[in-house]
């Protein structure tokens, strides 16, 4: 038989890309640069930076480490069946919040065009509803339409991000005039700088902002058997994709601000990149690109991230009840406890999207530190299962890792928490969101200590 094709190097670039360019970009800019003003294009460039450092880590665990699970394997693999357990669960939540989040931008998307109010609580939760229900179809009748939707919706969002950037600077040609000056000067309706002073933990905040558009470089590792040398392409591949997408990233903030900061900042709107055009023919290009976009992702979604949970159960990790599927192979069970986690984080919240983004980098933070440990170990020859015999490398498989563990640290440390668990009144009061702080409790305490104890239980 014939040895399968692998994965050659510039086919694992354009996989992280593909990974990595999702609803991020289209969603996040105008939360940034409200937070950095006319630094927002820089702060996108040191979120690339914390993202290649991470992405170099989890590649070099991808050598060591080719079981399906990425996160999840790596850890178990170097710090045994307990640390996997609460990595792949709390890996499971955080894959389901950020589900939530690309949920939610469609909704909202989808309520906007049709002129509906796209913050309005009762429509974005039927909105979800009835978006779970057609993901739900979808994944029943098998790969092809999967597969169909996340190449439109890879075709979508590169057009729509092309356009941005080529109209951006046709304009900027045609009238020779930037506008990024003002950007910082802009005043609220009372008088006050929109743009706070930067702080320590403004910039962290920020940053963490940012990140949330690189986020997904996480899982490449996942397929490192079908892969081409890939302790060596992968090391590679990953931050040169990561570059790429900087430079796109760049370019888009940065022309957005040159053209029109205010609309910006100030936009209602789901998809700020479009209120910055005011030719209705490129806005709408823009939101109807970011729609299919986003769609497409919510598709891949809804068929990964419940699987993340069937791959723990196949593991006898969880309950062998979620390794059950239908006559069609769906894991129908996993994936309504997917949907339902889903669907409760984003409520929790508020829907407030630039919260629930936040949230979802945050919530990814703990394989950020379990992981570069584990690379450590495997350097060191200290794990608890068995690896490959990899070729070890002081540099990516001990100085990124540590460098990846001080730069988590330095940014969880730094985080305004208080702000993000907090809800601001009509009058202005901010009050503690306890809804909020319930589910994270219940996602990151609660749930994993179930687990542990079914698990106790059933040995």
């Amino acid at each position: 038989m014939a040895e399968k094709q692998k994965m050659k190097f510039w086919s694992i670039v354009l996989l992280t890309i593909n990974s990595i360019i999702g609803t991020g970009i289209f969603l996040s800019p105008g939360s940034v640069a409200k937070l950095s003003g006319s630094l927002a294009p820089w702060i996108y460039l040191c979120a690339a930076v914390f993202a290649s450092v991470l992405a170099i880590t989890f590649a070099s665990a991808a050598k060591y480490v080719t079981k399906n699970g990425a996160a999840y394997a790596y850890s178990k693999a170097a710090f045994g069946e307990n640390a996997g357990l609460y990595v792949g669960i709390t890996r499971f939540v955080a894959a389901s919040i950020a589900w939530g989040v690309m949920a939610t931008g469609v909704v909202k998307t989808t309520l906007s065009i049709f002129g509906y109010d796209s913050n309005n609580t009762l429509y974005i939760t039927i909105g979800f509803l009835v978006l779970m229900i057609i993901l739900m179809i979808i994944n029943l009748t098998g790969t092809g339409i999967l597969t169909f939707v996340s190449d439109l919706s890879t075709i979508g969002k590169l057009l729509a991000l092309g356009i941005t950037i080529i109209a951006g600077i046709i304009i900027l040609l045609q009238t020779g005039h930037t506008n990024l000056s003002e950007i910082n000067l802009l005043k609220d309706a009372s008088g006050e700088n929109l743009i706070p002073s930067m702080t320590v933990t403004g910039f962290v905040t920020a940053v963490i902002s940012a990140f949330y558009a690189f986020t997904g470089f996480e899982s490449i590792g996942s397929g490192a058997s079908d892969m081409e040398n890939p302790e060596k392409n992968l090391p590679r591949a990953i931050p040169l994709a990561i570059g790429i997408v900087a430079a796109i990233y760049f370019g888009i903030v940065l022309v957005s601000m040159f053209i029109d900061p205010k609309a910006l900042i100030t936009s209602k709107e789901v998809v700020v990149l479009a209120s910055v055009f005011k030719s209705k023919i490129i806005s709408n290009i823009i939101i109807y690109g970011a729609l299919v976009s986003m769609f497409g992702i919510n598709v891949a979604a809804s068929f990964h991230t419940p699987r993340i949970f069937e791959a723990m159960a196949k593991e006898k990790q969880i309950p062998a009840y979620f390794d059950k599927r239908t006559a069609n192979g769906v894991p129908m069970r996993a994936f309504f406890i997917t949907a339902l986690l889903a669907i409760v984080i984003p409520m929790a919240f508020g829907y407030n999207m630039m919260g629930i983004m936040i949230i979802s980098s945050i919530s990814r933070f703990i394989q950020f530190i379990v992981v570069p440990l584990g690379v450590i170990s495997f350097f060191y020859g200290k794990n608890k299962e068995e690896v490959l015999d990899a070729k070890k490398n002081f540099v990516t498989d001990v100085f990124f890792p540590l460098l990846s563990v001080v730069l988590t640290i330095f940014l969880l440390v730094k985080f305004n928490w208080a702000a993000q668990f907090s809800l601001k009144t009509e009058s202005g009061e901010m009050v503690t969101n306890w809804y909020a702080i319930s589910a994270m409790v219940i996602g990151y305490v609660v749930l994993p200590l179930a687990l542990f104890m079914s698990r106790k239980n059933e040995k």
